[in-house]
């Protein structure tokens, strides 16, 4: 067996500290996930697939006016030569460039299943077939006139170039999203006349400040349309520093069938929503009891979207009713602003809208003088050819002699008439033909009409005005084959105040909540008037009997100082064991439900912890929107109770009991609270409340309710220690 050892010196092997080898090479991925990964250019708005995905159908000469060819020959192309990754990544790249209800101005044109808005999928590569859209041209245009720098591709086979020319600001246009390490990015669309408009303030006014620039782009304009409900300030706050966000909602409309009967027609989705997925999540709230002014939900959409929700009762207004859904579904979503891109020279940085509208000028400034000088270079050398052209007219008979006689008539002519070799090369390459006559006028006015190019190509290269005129006359005409209405409009802000809470039009009809050892719970009709009659699963019983109506809201209070907050129109029937109370908050699982209380507004709640402490809390402060509910109290929960009386009777593990007036509780919405009691060991066993005319009572170990007529023998002040309690106490319920 042969043994194999490493060199002594050199190697692979690399005595490096670990943390410092993870740290350099974390770094390494984290900057090139994000500068070839996750962020756009500022310039040209792409990440690189998309510029690669681009390039590659411009090599392949697939513009609008050619036939399309299979995507799966453009994706082999892509990652054969310019992108070293999966095919099905680049494919996801170039399906989104051409759904266009993804990009504003779709750069791909698509033919055959490229998916659609409820999330479908796009046809397998095989099957699908694409080409350049005129769109993409202008981002193309000046590519082969050395208008960008390239680099060496993966491989070093081949060039790729940096950035495309951009003939329109389509980082903007089009938006971007990205996740980087560290960092990310989010852009929306926006209309491209309008931020050409933009550019065109920008040319003629450079200190135009971003609040002009917001009176000509208003706003994002979506692909799928909608309604932007953002503030005016809101947005322009986040065209001024880059980041924030705007709130989309879909556009409806209110359909009369007649005799005071009408439904909502849904005609545009917010931006990236699935419609099926929206449906379903409807249906979902209608089922859960979630949304009580809603009756039904379907899709009557063919190639538009048409949407139909079916309210519940013509007695509300369909203002309500829509309102109720936008905070409930993704009717109203919220598209965030954070636009992270890369500047000119690589840099990660946040832009607001005038930087970014700047940034695309001076590229577009950078493209125009390297185009020009690259047309400058290739107009002096026809020049160059045709003044070698014009001496030979002015002295064709000799040149004929001298290509005929001589033995080196290349020499010849270059000593006899002062030519270059390019000149003498070209002249002994021209065929007889092109001396007749005609040529000749033809050569002097190719000569003038590139004279005067030639001049006019050096007056703008020499001068940064008449570079701006041209750039501002090439957007016009982008502008005009870009133009087209704005699809989402901009609305003002809503002020969802002003609307009816939806829980206003839930009929109210008393019930009684049941809820069972094991957490199940339900909501029986009426009054329950005998709780032996309750039936439940196996094995489990009654914990609590609260009886309300459909239109209160229950406060659930469990003993790791949390209250949540269930509407008991969402419970399920009596009929039946009703549904685990767990589905509707989230609960801890070795939390314990504590008490159980109807929400009355206005009311106060003692907050008692085991370890002795409590304080009174307002209800209204209780109430939590979320499933999580709210974190009331530091500490164990021993006891939740509604404010009945004017004193507190309180009595220890230790058996010792004291009282004391109920106004030495601080009123507070949450904390651990003051001492109730002092103990040397154990905690608070029991906590009531009652009043001082009437007097308390408590339960013996045999359900025996007990009157406490000298209970003025155990008054004292909060915290005290007490004293012993009458025989038979241990707790007061």
């Amino acid at each position: 067996m042969t043994i194999h050892t490493p060199p002594p010196e050199g190697g692979r092997i690399i005595d490096e500290p670990m943390e410092q080898a993870l740290s350099r090479r974390y770094l390494a991925y984290a900057l090139s996930t994000i500068t070839n990964r996750a962020l756009p250019d500022v310039r040209d708005g792409f990440k690189p697939v998309h510029r690669r995905i681009l390039y590659a159908m411009h090599q392949m000469r697939l513009n609008p006016q050619s036939a399309a060819r299979k995507c799966a020959k453009v994706v082999g192309e892509v990652m054969g030569g310019y992108h070293p990754h999966g095919d099905a990544s680049i494919y996801e790249a170039l399906v989104r460039l051409a759904q266009d209800f993804a990009q504003r101005y779709p750069l791909v044109d698509g033919q055959g299943n490229f998916g659609n808005i409820d999330g479908d999928s796009a046809a397998a590569m095989r099957y699908t077939e694409c080409k350049l859209t005129p769109a993409a041209q202008l981002l193309l245009e000046g590519i082969d006139q050395d208008a960008v720098d390239f680099k060496a591709t993966y491989d070093d086979q081949d060039k790729e170039p940096v950035v495309l020319p951009a003939g329109f600001p389509n980082l903007l246009a089009n938006g971007s999203s990205g996740i980087a390490v560290g960092m990310a990015t989010s852009i929306p669309p926006h209309n491209a006349g309008e931020l050409i408009e933009a550019c065109q303030l920008l040319l003629t006014n450079p200190a135009a400040t971003t609040a002009e620039l917001a009176e000509i782009v208003p706003g994002p304009d979506f692909p799928t349309g909608g309604v932007a409900v953002e503030g005016h300030a809101s947005i322009l706050d986040a065209y001024e520093t880059g980041r924030g966000g705007v709130r989309l909602r879909a556009r409806w409309e209110t359909e009369d069938l007649g005799r005071g009967v009408w439904r909502i027609v849904v005609t545009e989705m917010p931006y990236q929503v699935q419609k099926s997925k929206l449906i379903e999540a409807l249906a979902d709230l209608i089922e859960q009891k979630k949304a009580p002014l809603l009756a039904d939900v379907r899709d009557e959409s063919a190639e538009d979207i048409r949407l139909i929700l079916e309210p519940k009762s013509r007695t509300i207004t369909p203002e309500v009713l829509m309102e109720s859904l936008f905070k409930l579904s993704d009717l109203e979503v919220r598209f965030p602003i954070n636009m992270n891109v890369l500047d000119a020279t690589g840099t990660p940085r946040v832009m607001g809208l005038k930087e970014c509208l700047r940034a695309f000028l001076d590229h577009q400034r950078e493209v125009l003088n390297r185009r020009s000088q690259w047309r400058i270079d290739r107009v002096e050398k026809r020049l160059h050819l045709l003044e070698g052209l014009r001496i030979v007219f002015l002295n064709l008979d000799e040149v004929i002699r001298i290509v005929r006689e001589e033995e080196q008539p290349k020499a010849v002519l270059i000593a006899r008439f002062g030519l270059t070799e390019v000149q003498a090369d070209f002249i002994l390459d021209t065929r007889l033909r092109q001396l007749a006559r005609l040529e000749e006028m033809t050569i002097e006015k190719e000569f003038s009409e590139l004279s005067e190019e030639l001049a006019r190509l050096q007056a703008l290269t020499s001068s940064e005005g008449k570079q701006w005129k041209a750039i501002s006359k090439e957007l016009e005409t982008v502008r005009k084959a870009l133009i087209s209405p704005r699809r989402t409009t901009i609305a003002e802000a809503v002020d969802a105040s002003a609307f009816v809470a939806p829980e206003a039009f839930i009929p109210r009809e008393a019930i009684t909540v049941i809820l069972s050892e094991r957490g199940w719970i339900r909501a029986a009709k009426g009054r329950v008037e005998d709780p032996s009659e309750l039936k439940f699963k196996e094995g489990d019983k009654l914990a609590f009997l609260v009886p309300g109506f459909t239109t209160d809201k229950l406060l659930i209070a469990a003993s790791d100082g949390r209250i949540f907050t269930v509407g008991a129109d969402r419970l399920a029937s009596g009929r039946g064991h009703g549904e685990p109370l767990r589905l509707m908050i989230d609960l801890d699982e070795k939390a314990e439900i504590i008490n159980v209380l109807s929400h009355q507004p206005g009311g106060r709640l003692l907050i008692a912890s085991k370890a002795g402490y409590g304080f009174i809390a307002p209800e209204d402060e209780l109430l939590a929107q979320k499933r999580g509910g709210k974190q009331v109290l530091n500490g164990d929960l021993l006891a939740v109770l509604r404010v009945t009386g004017d004193h507190v009777a309180a009595i220890g593990e230790n058996i010792k009991t004291l009282i004391f007036p109920l106004a030495e509780l601080p009123e507070m919405g949450r904390g651990k609270g003051v001492k109730l009691q002092g103990f040397k060991q154990g905690g608070l066993a029991d906590v009531t409340m009652f009043s001082a005319e009437q007097g308390p009572e408590w339960v013996d170990g045999g359900g025996r309710r007990r009157q406490w007529p000298d209970w003025k023998d155990w008054l004292g002040k909060r915290a005290g220690a007490g004293r012993q309690g009458p025989r038979g106490l241990r707790k007061f319920r």
